[in-house]
């Protein structure tokens, strides 16, 4: 008599197909949702990133851009020509005129006497008007001004429309010419077009990034939109933004258009006279942002599906072909029992696996614990290896750090570290009211080496001067390049002008006194300035140094000015 192959759930057969095929289909649903969730939370992690990395970037070069201009107005405004106090002088049409032909973004450019009359402009622009109720031109008389975004009605009326229909707007910087006396023979003020605003944040938006539907917005302090002209007055930055610390660097909120957006705001640091308050918001449509997760999510679960249908196939065969010769067995047991000597035995093949099962399990468990040594001597081996690995690892992560904050071609810390190292003082400052002080150290006529011996000779000077400012600073002082040409010197608890004139002196003294490779002496330009209580942030007392680092090159070079 055959042995029944009646297939039912509990048959040895019906409990692999199940098991099997069950396992898997939940093995796979669940790393399928949780893949797909990890791809989503990575994916969002990404497009974030990529957002605030597009939000930095564009404020970086508006708030680059911006001191860019300003000190275009304050270096015009210092010029001989001008300081002379003859706003007529044709010289004074002619460097406006080159530096619009420079700078095409200026709309406008004039000098005015201290009556608020345009003495002099651009293309004869408002020339003879009076300009005496402007705020630029109020400000101006007492010191440097920068204007948020507004209309010219005049400039309106004289200049071409724009192409793309979009009103005129314009931003301004004017600065007060004073006579070597110190007194106000007039005012240089200038006008700048807003599409180069636009333009500039624009050149950070990466193309791919637009094509997945993500937008570049700027807002003022109130978080109104001032760019696009689309969204301008019509949108106002979400609440949980404008409350939000700066350690945030994107975050998921909803906007006034009821949708969600991956969002980064990066406030824009101009270096200004006056502190504009705009602010670079990059934000994604979070739909679109996760599109490629969610597709891949649902391919997972569908796979599994499918690959669980396929397991349960597989498992049906293999159960039948590992129950077929236990059925046999225990059928012919069952024969056996009753009596029946003629029972039907397996096949010889396979009655021989069946066999031998108990010497086969003997003889893989010898294996087993064979195998088992050779595995703990491979996973001392392996954990000798990772050892060295982590050993390695360690080594080239020193080696990051050193080249993350270190100047690759004077071996001085980087503008970087400096920044970093500057708000440590500040924050030692503000909490024990122990000051700083911060020396800005700029080669004189380094151009001029540049020129006369080539820029090897120049990356040459360059390291001499980087290796003397370290030998002449103590070990506490912190000693960074800042810039092309430019040095910086940071003096922690100096709180002295007189310690900082000082050291600052001695920097001087020994720069002029050592041999450099190519021009053979070299001098340089000290400006330096203190912390004071009063500073709200370390922008204060970086700009007061670099005021005084204009006057010692105005003054003649080779000097030192205390700011």
């Amino acid at each position: 008599m055959a042995p029944s192959r009646t297939f039912t759930l509990r048959s040895l057969r019906g409990q692999l197909t199940l098991w099997f095929s069950g396992l898997t289909l939940l093995t796979l649903l669940c790393v399928g949702l949780y893949v797909g969730r990890l791809a989503t939370q990575q994916m969002a992690a990404s497009a974030g990133a990529s957002v605030h990395a597009m939000a930095l970037t564009a404020a970086d070069l508006l708030g680059a851009g911006l001191r860019e201009r300003e000190l275009d107005i304050v270096l015009l405004s210092q010029a001989p020509h001008f300081t002379r106090g003859d706003l007529t002088h044709p010289d004074l049409l002619l460097s406006l005129q080159r530096r619009r032909a420079v700078r095409q973004e200026f709309a406008w450019m004039g000098v005015v006497d201290p009556q608020g009359k345009v003495v002099q402009a651009v293309d004869g622009l408002l020339q003879g008007q009076s300009v005496a109720q402007q705020p630029w031109f109020i400000a101006a008389r007492s010191g440097v001004y920068a204007g948020d975004l507004h209309k010219a009605l005049l400039l309106e009326k004289m200049l071409p429309k724009p192409p793309d229909g979009e009103p005129l707007r314009f931003i301004d910087f004017a600065a007060p010419i004073r006579n070597l006396r110190g007194d106000l023979v007039g005012v240089v003020g200038a006008h700048i077009h807003w599409r180069w605003v636009a333009q500039t944040v624009q050149l950070a938006f990466d193309q791919s990034t637009q094509d997945n539907g993500a937008e570049i917005l700027i807002i003022n302090k109130e978080g109104v939109v001032l760019y696009p002209q689309k969204l301008a007055q019509r949108f106002l930055l979400p609440a949980e933004l404008r409350s939000s610390g700066p350690g945030r660097r994107y975050t998921q909120v909803r906007w006034d258009d009821d949708q969600d957006y991956l969002t980064s705001v990066v406030a824009v640091n101009s270096r200004t006279s006056q502190h504009l308050g705009w602010s670079i918001v990059v934000r994604q449509p979070l739909e679109q942002a996760l599109q490629p997760a969610h597709a891949m999510r649902d391919r997972l679960l569908t796979l599994g599906l499918l690959a669980a249908l396929v397991f349960g196939a597989v498992a049906l065969h293999l159960g039948r072909l590992f129950s077929r010769p236990i059925e046999q067995l225990a059928e012919a047991a069952r024969r056996i029992e009753r009596g029946d000597s003629q029972a039907d035995f397996p096949e010889k093949g396979q009655l021989t696996e069946v066999e031998q099962l108990g010497q086969s399990l003997r003889s893989m468990t010898r294996a087993l614990l064979a195998h088992e040594r050779e595995l703990e001597e491979i996973n001392q081996s392996l954990e000798a290896q990772v050892l060295q690995r982590t050993e390695a690892l360690a080594a080239a992560n020193r080696e990051l750090e050193q080249l993350a904050t270190r100047d690759a071609l004077t071996g001085v810390h980087n503008r970087r570290r400096f920044d970093d190292k500057l708000n440590e003082c500040l924050e030692v400052a503000q909490r024990t009211a122990q000051g700083f002080a911060v020396l800005l150290i700029d080669a004189d006529h380094f151009k001029k080496v540049n020129d006369t011996y080539g820029h090897p000779a120049g990356d040459a000077v360059l390291q001499t001067l980087a290796r003397v400012l370290s030998e002449t600073t103590r070990a506490v002082d912190f000693v960074a390049r800042y810039g092309g040409e430019e040095f910086v010197v940071l003096l922690p608890h100096t709180a002295d002008a007189g310690h900082a004139m000082a050291a600052a002196e001695k920097i001087r003294t020994a720069i002029a006194d050592a041999t450099f490779p190519g021009p053979g002496r070299l001098t340089v330009s000290i400006g330096a300035s203190l912390w004071q209580p009063a500073d709200p942030d370390a922008s204060g007392v970086i700009e007061r140094a670099d005021a005084a680092l204009y006057q010692a090159k105005a003054a003649g070079r080779n000097r030192v000015v205390l700011g």
